[in-house]
């Protein structure tokens, strides 16, 4: 697929990166000189230098043959017309950075449709979602939902005692009444598809798929429940900050957050009066302890530096908190966190990355089903994908122990008539069903990609 990106930043390069891991033919356009140097010396990429509403660049760039424009400069204005003029001279397809939450809250359906775009994105707003679902189930690590809560992935920690340590996966049944299937294990950096010998270990970073209710019913099993997170401090009013705060108070929680910058802290204060805001430096331990970083129920790390986030995050653990949640956008820095014992990493350039394979993802699927929606799990080495099954499947109605899948393939669950169902090789998939897959080590754009 030929795909153009306008805005060569962190995002655009995280982006970028994906894209090029799947094979797709890619041009970046970007004003800096410098950055374009760097973005062709690290990926194989064209590159040109210039501003994408610029009809020559877009023309240098082969814009009549592009099938997927994407725009991630830093201005949601010239995001929205560079799509806007991509289109009109022969894209296919355009997806436009939309960031400020003026046009997010009040025109972004009326713009959308207006500018012909095919999508818009806001990493921010993502990344505030998937943290408030983790503040909701605490003891989780990770959690991505299926079908309007229906059925859901969570990722957890096994720690140094935990009941699951040292039991085969095919005995996890006998033992606990909740109806789950763990999919995917994450051992020191190794992602493992398991069969029911695999043994589990402490410290093993598991994945589990099951409905909502019956995750919660095996947690209880587990002894390791957590309550959803009430009180709760977030340190950088940056827009992730502003969106995890709005849905907490809307969701009836108390929220502190700390930021640095007085004009941040002026605006966030008026936007968000029911926050406790407090200008001051994060970094400052006596400043946490002062506002009750021991009374809190979750710390969230949400600077715009990895590296304090990690630190702060690290002290806020020392304390106790029964939840940190760390926001780290460098992927060579996960593991660090990871070692220091964080276990709640968010990355709105990952997410925001996710959402655009997934689309494109969804571009190239065959007739027989396509991808609906696209996450990556285990710090990005597996992905949890949801197909539609249509008419045309081949392998519909046939027991899935009949059928011969690709190595590191599992099929985790089933949504059919609104029911989750965890799959037993008795099983068989059914036109309109919606099929959860893991995979470890392919790249699946169509359900029958996962046979041999």
């Amino acid at each position: 697929m030929n795909i153009l990106v306008v805005g060569c930043g962190k995002i655009g390069q995280s982006i970028i990166s994906s894209l090029i891991d799947e094979g797709h033919d890619v041009v970046a356009i970007d004003k800096d000189e410098e950055i374009i140097e760097e973005v062709t010396n690290i990926y194989d990429v064209m590159g040109v230098c210039g501003i994408g509403t610029d009809c020559e660049v877009l023309s240098e760039a082969g814009i009549d043959k592009t099938d997927l424009f994407i725009a991630v400069t830093g201005s949601d204005e010239l995001n929205m017309l560079s799509c806007y003029i991509a289109k009109t001279l022969g894209a296919e397809n355009t997806i436009a950075r939309i960031r400020n939450r003026e046009y997010n809250e009040k025109s972004l359906g009326f713009l959308q449709h207006q500018l012909g775009l095919s999508m818009s994105v806001n990493p921010e707003f993502f990344a505030a979602h998937d943290i408030y679902n983790v503040l909701k189930l605490p003891s989780a690590a990770h959690i991505e939902t299926f079908s309007t809560r229906n059925f859901e992935i969570v990722e957890l920690v096994l720690k140094e005692n935990s009941p699951l340590a040292g039991i085969k996966i095919m005995d996890l049944r006998r033992q606990y009444k909740a109806k789950f299937l763990i999919c995917a294990v994450c051992r020191e950096g190794e992602v493992y598809i398991p069969d029911g010998s695999f043994e589990l270990k402490s410290g093993d970073k598991i994945a589990l798929t099951a409905a909502p209710s019956e995750i919660i019913k095996l947690l209880k099993s587990l002894k390791i429940t957590q309550r959803s997170a009430k009180k709760v401090m977030i340190l950088g009013a940056s827009r992730t900050g502003y969106y995890l705060a709005r849905m907490l108070l809307l969701s009836g929680c108390s929220v502190v957050i700390i930021d640095k910058d007085p004009k941040v802290c002026d605006e966030i204060s008026e936007t968000l009066p029911g926050a406790t805001v407090i200008l001051g430096d994060g970094a400052q331990q006596e400043l946490l302890n002062e506002e009750g970083l021991n009374n809190v129920d979750a710390f969230i790390a949400l600077t715009g530096m990895d590296e304090q986030n990690i630190l702060i995050s690290y002290f806020a653990q020392s304390q106790n908190v029964p939840k940190v949640i760390t926001k780290v956008n460098r992927k060579e820095f996960i593991p660090l966190a990871n070692g220091l014992g964080l276990d709640t990493i968010v990355s709105p350039r990952r997410t925001i990355a996710d959402v655009i394979l997934r689309y494109v993802r969804a571009l190239k699927n065959s007739e027989g089903s396509n991808v609906e929606k696209l996450y990556k799990i285990m710090d990005g080495n597996a992905e949890a994908l949801k197909f539609h099954v249509s008419e045309d499947f081949e392998y519909s109605n046939i027991p899935l122990k009949d059928i011969s899948f690709k190595q590191n393939i599992l099929i985790s669950g089933i949504l059919r008539n609104r029911k989750a169902l965890i799959p037993t090789g008795d099983t068989v998939i059914m036109p309109g069903d919606k099929v959860i897959v893991i995979s470890a080590g392919h790249t699946l754009y169509d359900l029958a990609d996962i046979i041999k």
